[in-house]
Formats: C-alpha cells, sequence, structure tokens
C-alpha cells in the first residue's frame, strides 16, 4: 500500500467519524430541546407544589437552589435544583465536616453524607423521587446541560477529581448519565470519576440510548437514591 493510499484512508476515516460527531451532537441537542420543554412544562406546576408542601412545614425559603458547577470544557455555569436541605448549607456542611472526623472521612471518601443531617422531610421525599433535579430542564433549555451526560462537579471538587478532570469536562453534565444508572449513591467518588471518564470516551448514539432506557429503571426502583 503506497502513502498515498494509506494517507487518504486516514483522512477519510477521520472525515466519516466527524461526520458522525457532528450528526451526534446535531441530534442530541435537538432531543435536549424537545425534552428541555416537556420537562419545563412539569416544572411550572411541580415549583408550585413544592412551594406549598414546604409553607406547610413552616420553611418559607426559596424551593429553587442555584449554584456554580463546572460544566463543558471547564467553564462554570449557574445549576438549578430543587432546594432539599436547610437554608446556608454549605455552611453548616463546613461545621460539621471541623466537629465531627467520621463524617469529615466519608465525605471525602464519597463527596457526601449518606445520612445527611441537612436534609429537610420535603427534601429527602424529592431526592428518593428523583424530583429534586427537575428545575434542571432549564440548564438543558439553555445548553448549559444535556438529557445525557456526567454528574455536573462543584468548583472545589476540581483538584479531587484530578487525571480524570480533563476527560469529564470534554462532555456536558446530564440530568442522567452512566454513573447514576451503574451505581449512584452505592460508589465512591473515585469510582464514580472512572466511570463517567469512560462515558466521554465512549459517548455516543449507543451508550445514550442504553443509559436513557436504563434511567427508567433505575428512577422507579429508587436503586441507589439518596
Amino acid at each position: 500500500m503506497t502513502n498515498d493510499v494509506l494517507d487518504l484512508e486516514l483522512s477519510n476515516e477521520f472525515i466519516s467519524s466527524h461526520t458522525r460527531k457532528r450528526i451526534y451532537k446535531l441530534l442530541k441537542r435537538s432531543s435536549d430541546i424537545l425534552f428541555g420543554l416537556i420537562g419545563f412544562l412539569v416544572l411550572i406546576p411541580t415549583t408550585i407544589i413544592v412551594k406549598i408542601l414546604y409553607m406547610l412545614t413552616g420553611d418559607f425559603d426559596k424551593v429553587i437552589f442555584v449554584q456554580e458547577r463546572i460544566g463543558l470544557n471547564g467553564k462554570t455555569f449557574r445549576l438549578y435544583k430543587y432546594r432539599t436541605m436547610v437554608p446556608n448549607a454549605d455552611k453548616i456542611l463546613m461545621k460539621i465536616l471541623k466537629k465531627k472526623k467520621k463524617l469529615a472521612k466519608e465525605y471525602k471518601k464519597n463527596k457526601k453524607l449518606k445520612n445527611d443531617p441537612r436534609i429537610t422531610k420535603i427534601g429527602k421525599f424529592l431526592r428518593k423521587a428523583s424530583i429534586d433535579e427537575l428545575p434542571q430542564m432549564i440548564n438543558i433549555l439553555k445548553g448549559d446541560m444535556s438529557l445525557i451526560g456526567n454528574r455536573p462537579y462543584l468548583p472545589r471538587e476540581r483538584e479531587d477529581m484530578g487525571v480524570y478532570y480533563e476527560a469529564i469536562i470534554e462532555t456536558k453534565p446530564g440530568l442522567t448519565g452512566y454513573w447514576q444508572v451503574g451505581g449512584r449513591s452505592d460508589t465512591t467518588f473515585e469510582t464514580r470519576l472512572k466511570m463517567e471518564k469512560y462515558y466521554s470516551e465512549h459517548a455516543g448514539f449507543r451508550i445514550d440510548i442504553k443509559i436513557f432506557l436504563k434511567t427508567f429503571k433505575v428512577v422507579l426502583g429508587r436503586h441507589g437514591a439518596e
């Protein structure tokens, strides 16, 4: 095989791969807009119900929680969720970790607490039913997130992500993803990073469809939800 023929084959392979990626991104964005619009219509009445439930418990703080997260290519964005914790939860967490070494060790390993004392009764229900992330439909419509992708990490977790960081930020964060359907709260932080690095390296129609279908099974079975 001559060098000219080899170069031509490699060029055609690159063009084919590049075209597939463009089609994948275009269709993925189109489906994100579709599901985002449907989700937004559901979001309006759900937010009213969540607000009423909180008010009935004597909690009159905002029900939409806004937090900075790491997005595509490391760019930060404002993520929206239903508030599932008491107000000023981040400050309270720092105090808890300083006072209780056992919980500090657990948080360092998993980046969450299994029995987090900051979670409200309403918040616990929202998490169990996987409703707390519904406001992220706004992020999907804005293009900050996708329906399927990696977890949107906190800026303070950047250092802990280590060698996995560069691979993970190559894809948009998602409402659901490879980690969510493969373990959720049952996995350690490092295992989660490995799973999400794998997704970034293999993102495509096939794996997205598998994740999409498996999400329903995980949510309905409430597997690993906390």
